[in-house]
């Protein structure tokens, strides 16, 4: 645990040291927490997961910039995913995993095409501590914590570079904003993705929103900071070549067609409060895996 706050934190320093070098200045945040706690309330399979980012440019006119680079997004993720039951896991159900991910990624926009590109280091394992953190939280509320099974099974101590592309252009048709992209992830998960997002309504306008990883909800990163309401709907399919999360020694096999579903709305008062709320519904994402599940999304933040 101790090797793994020293890496992250030595990451964190460098990544903002050169976020900070030549002229850029943090120009945006956002976080975003999901938990089927939210979704469908089973606890089980894509449990729960935080995305937040970090934002360093030489200001903002309403679009990323031109330049591969002019604008840098430091990235951290955290994610548990659990079998079933994790006090006595079947034996074809997934094996526990906690991940932590560091990453820089880096926001450009040509010819109306949006790119995002970057690179995080995915540590997993016991090493991280997400296991220990959910049996606490759980221990607290009186629910079940990790049997040996689970903790036995659970995905090894690994570091493991992984990579992201996507692209994506935005067609406005009055107040609706289509927006089909397609992407591309390599490393923990290698997968190629394309799908589109619908938003209905002014707030997120010249914004700069982030892909969640686990259920593709667009979180708001760089603001505009007006009143309104915006509501989402989106989707999209994936072709999945390889999963560390589903190794071939787990006795599960990896689905090769993912698709996800989501919907949501967001809102902005004129304090600058804002909440937004989403569901995703995730289908199966191994051969063995029962039935489909349903996750929520949130992010906000105070103001008085």
């Amino acid at each position: 645990m101790t090797r793994v706050f020293a890496i992250a934190l030595g990451l964190c320093i460098g990544l903002v040291t050169a976020a900070q070098a030549e002229g850029r200045y943090k120009i945006g945040y956002g976080l975003i927490l999901t938990n089927d706690l939210i979704g469908d309330t089973k606890d089980r399979w894509r449990t729960g997961s935080v995305a937040s980012s970090r934002v360093w440019a030489d200001g903002w006119q309403g679009q990323a910039p031109t330049g591969f680079g002019d604008l840098l997004e430091f990235r951290f993720n955290a994610e548990i995913i659990s079998p079933e039951s994790i006090g006595a896991p079947a034996p074809n159900d997934r094996p526990f995993a906690g991940a932590l991910s560091f990453g820089l990624h880096t926001h450009f926009e040509r010819a109306a095409v949006e790119y995002a590109l970057g690179g995080d280091l995915v540590i997993t394992g016991s090493q991280t501590g997400l296991g220990d953190f959910q049996d606490f939280l759980h221990g607290l509320v009186g629910a079940t914590e990790r049997g040996p099974a689970t903790r036995q099974n659970q995905i090894g101590n690994e570091f493991r570079p992984s990579g992201v592309f996507e692209m994506g252009r935005e067609f406005t048709l009055g107040a609706v904003r289509i927006r089909p992209f397609a992407e591309a992830r390599l490393g923990i998960e290698d997968l190629v993705r394309a799908g589109a997002d619908i938003t209905i309504g002014s707030l997120t306008r010249d914004e700069l929103m982030v892909r969640e990883p686990v259920t593709g909800q667009r979180y708001r990163v760089v603001r505009e900071d007006r009143p309104g309401t915006a509501f989402i709907l989106g989707g999209d399919i994936a072709y999945v070549d390889d999963s560390e999360f589903l190794p071939a020694r787990s006795g599960v096999s990896v689905t090769e067609g993912r698709t996800r579903l989501r919907g949501g709305v967001h809102w902005e008062g004129a304090k600058g409060g804002s909440l937004f709320y989403g569901v995703t519904w995730l289908s199966e994402e191994f051969d063995q895996q029962p039935e489909s599940q349903v996750v929520g999304s949130v992010q906000f933040r105070l103001r008085f």
